[in-house]
Formats: structure tokens, C-alpha cells, sequence
């Protein structure tokens, strides 16, 4: 098939007497001609990466070239390092398939009659039929690795049965699980742009895991990918491969409005891939809680959470603050306590040492004395009560972590 699409775009770039490039509808890399002319920065990205930018793809959706019926001469964009160019989009009756690009610097380029020579139907029959296996087989990965994340070991078990018997996995063994989360700003989702810049990411690092050794899927606010352990042959780590699917989220995400910040949780390594679903729940949580919780930074190991491992799974129970210690819960809603909780909190953090603390905060002890007798008061608790510590600790962990108490870092 990709040999059929080498032929034709070859033909369409002889018969324009120029490059020419082939993209689907959504603006991922097909089929190319040979690049011996005047270029650009976005040529040469999209060859790269395979697939245009999350800015290029919004652009183009801004020109409404997805409504157009014929070919659309598009102005440069400096600011993008993309110059003129002509864009035939290709249809198979009503269905849009993709575009071909040709890049016009000076616009001299006359309107390409791929009609007359027969090219547009050959190129949107062979897109057709590509874009139908290419989503067949799309379908039969995602599944399967929906059916891989199950609840049910049974379940998982068929499912990794079925992606190694058909090939779509190399082989059995150690997988750790990544978890990227867009974080929107307040009062906003993700965007389909967002998701794409999203889905690009993820196929960056899965190709540089292996594509027959790594699995990705999109979920509706968060992508996981699936990794091999080991690192052979070259290939990252999962540590450094978080940190890498970071790097490539920064750089997909950064002129996206409706991305605030993202984050990348890490689970722990399982041996099999029937049991990645273990780590995945562990990435997810740890996600969840980096999205919440800022200061942890933009990759977040399960590992490493502490007591948020336990409070971000008793989350799933609708634990509540009241739950944990009402007390705390009365001090929370009460106007102009944040200097209290604050104080508190680094109190317990310091195991009650209360030199420690005030040395932290920068207090007198005097001051810090008081606040604690305060504290007391308020929460109606006995500071000296290893139980009620606890509770306390506890309890704060768990408002940071539903976004109750967020102190100034």
C-alpha cells in the first residue's frame, strides 16, 4: 500500500514540477516526494516528526481548508517558519482523506489539475483504502489495550494473549506505566488540539521505546503509555522516558491556551504485561495527585508520593477531611486560618519539634507557642496526643490533595 502511495505522490510532484507532501485528515505525515527544492522549518518538522504541529493544525482548521473543495493558496507564516503554499485537499466522494502541500514561495505556482491527469482519484482511492486498514487496525491496538487496563485478571490475561499472538506486542515481560495529564486552567477543558498535541507526544516516545514493544491509548483527560522496563538496545529507560514524554508535552503544549501545565505519573514496574494494569492504576494516582499538588513537579513516581499513595486511593472512597478529623475540617472553614494551617502543617511535618518549626517558619517561639494554642482551640484537639497528630497530619495531606488547603510554597 505505502508502495502505491510512493508511486503516485512521485507522480503528483513530477507533474507539478515540484515537491510534494501527503497528509491525512488529521494533519499526520503520509507519503512524501523527494524534498530537492526550497524548504521550511515546517516541512522539515512535520518529515521529522511525521506529523504537524498542534499550532500548523490549528491554523489550517482556522482557514477552513477541511471545508474546501478545491485548492486553497495559503499566506506565509513567519512566526511559524512556514512559507506560502498550495493545498489540494483530497476527498473520496464527501469524505475528507487529507491534503497534498506544495510549497509556492513567490506564488507563481499555477493551480495543479490533478483531475485531467486522473492522480486525484488514484491518490484518493489508495488514502481510502489506507485510512480503512490503517483504522481497522487502529481499532484492533486500542481495544486490545483498553482490554489490557481491565479490572478482571482473566480478562487481562486474554487480552495480552491476543497482542502477542498478533504481533501488535514483540514479546512478554517487565512493562511500567506513564500517565500524562493536561492540566486546564480554571473553568476550562482540554481542547480537540490539546488531544492531539497530547496523542503526539505519546507516539514520540513510544517510538523511541519501540512501536512493537510499547503501547499508548487516549482516554478522555489523561494518555497512558505502556513501556518495556528493560533498557536494551537502546532504548530509555522509564524514568528517562518519563522525563523525555515531559520534554516532548512541553513542546507540543506550549502555545495551546487550554493547557495550563501537564504532568506525567509514573507506577511501579510489573513482570508481565497481563499485570500492567497494577502499574497503571499507580500512574494514574500518581498523576492525579502531581495535577493537584504543583510542587511535586511535572513528573510524579507512585514511589515516591508517601502518605499520598494511601490518600490517593481512600480518595476513590469519598474520603473527606470531617472524615479523617472534624476538628480540622471546622479550622478549614474557618475565615483567615491559613497562617494556622500553615503552621500546622510544618509543625507536623517537623514530628513536633518545635525549635525545628519555628527555625522554618522563622518565628519566635513565643509566636509559634501561640499559634499552636490557637490551633487547639479552634480544631478543639490536644497537640501532645499522638493519635490526634496523626489525624491532623493526615487530614492536611488530604486537603492539599482535594485542593481544600493550598498554601503559599
Amino acid at each position: 500500500m505505502r508502495g502505491e502511495l510512493q508511486r503516485i505522490v512521485d507522480a503528483v510532484a513530477a507533474h507539478a514540477g515540484r515537491p510534494a507532501l501527503i497528509e491525512d485528515r488529521r494533519q499526520r505525515v503520509v507519503v512524501y516526494s523527494e524534498q530537492n527544492g526550497l524548504t521550511d522549518e515546517v516541512r522539515r518538522a512535520s518529515i521529522l516528526r511525521r506529523q504537524s504541529s498542534p499550532e500548523v493544525v490549528a491554523w489550517v482548521r482556522d482557514l477552513g481548508l477541511a471545508d474546501a473543495r478545491g485548492p486553497v493558496r495559503t499566506p506565509a507564516r513567519p512566526d511559524l517558519g512556514m512559507l506560502p503554499r498550495l493545498c489540494v485537499p483530497v476527498r473520496h466522494h464527501e469524505l475528507l482523506l487529507g491534503y497534498v502541500w506544495f510549497i509556492d514561495p513567490d506564488g507563481t505556482m499555477t493551480d495543479v489539475d490533478l483531475t485531467a491527469t486522473g492522480l486525484l482519484k488514484e491518490l484518493s482511492l489508495a488514502l481510502y483504502r489506507e485510512n480503512l486498514l490503517g483504522e481497522l487496525a487502529a481499532q484492533r491496538e486500542t481495544e486490545a489495550a483498553r482490554t489490557l487496563l481491565a479490572d478482571s485478571p482473566e480478562t487481562r490475561d486474554q487480552a495480552a494473549r491476543a497482542l502477542l499472538e498478533a504481533g501488535m506486542i514483540a514479546a512478554d515481560g517487565p512493562r511500567t506505566a506513564l500517565v500524562a495529564r493536561l492540566v486546564a486552567p480554571a473553568q476550562r477543558q482540554p481542547d480537540e488540539l490539546a488531544r492531539i498535541a497530547l496523542e503526539q507526544a505519546l507516539v514520540a516516545a513510544r517510538r523511541r521505546a519501540g512501536i512493537r514493544e510499547a503501547l499508548h491509548l487516549i482516554r478522555h483527560d489523561h494518555g497512558i503509555l505502556l513501556l518495556p522496563a528493560e533498557p536494551v538496545a537502546g532504548r530509555p529507560a522509564p524514568e528517562i522516558a518519563a522525563r523525555q514524554l515531559d520534554e516532548d508535552l512541553q513542546h507540543v503544549t506550549r502555545a495551546l491556551g487550554s493547557v495550563e501545565r501537564t504532568v506525567v505519573g509514573v507506577g511501579q514496574t510489573r513482570a508481565r504485561l497481563a499485570d500492567a494494569a497494577e502499574s497503571y492504576v499507580e500512574a494514574l494516582h500518581a498523576a492525579r495527585v502531581g495535577a493537584q499538588l504543583p510542587a511535586l513537579g511535572r513528573v510524579v513516581f507512585w514511589s515516591g508520593l508517601g502518605s499520598y499513595r494511601a490518600l490517593a486511593r481512600l480518595g476513590d472512597q469519598q474520603l473527606t477531611v470531617a472524615d479523617v478529623h472534624p476538628g480540622l475540617a471546622r479550622l478549614l472553614a474557618t475565615p483567615g486560618s491559613q497562617v494556622l494551617l500553615t503552621t500546622l502543617e510544618r509543625y507536623l511535618d517537623q514530628a513536633g519539634n518545635a525549635h525545628a518549626t519555628a527555625a522554618r517558619l522563622r518565628l519566635h517561639r513565643t509566636t509559634l507557642y501561640y499559634r499552636l494554642q490557637r490551633i487547639e482551640e479552634l480544631a478543639d484537639t490536644d497537640l501532645k496526643d499522638g493519635d490526634e497528630r496523626l489525624c491532623l497530619h493526615l487530614g492536611l495531606k488530604l486537603a492539599r490533595l482535594t485542593g481544600q488547603h493550598r498554601p503559599e510554597e
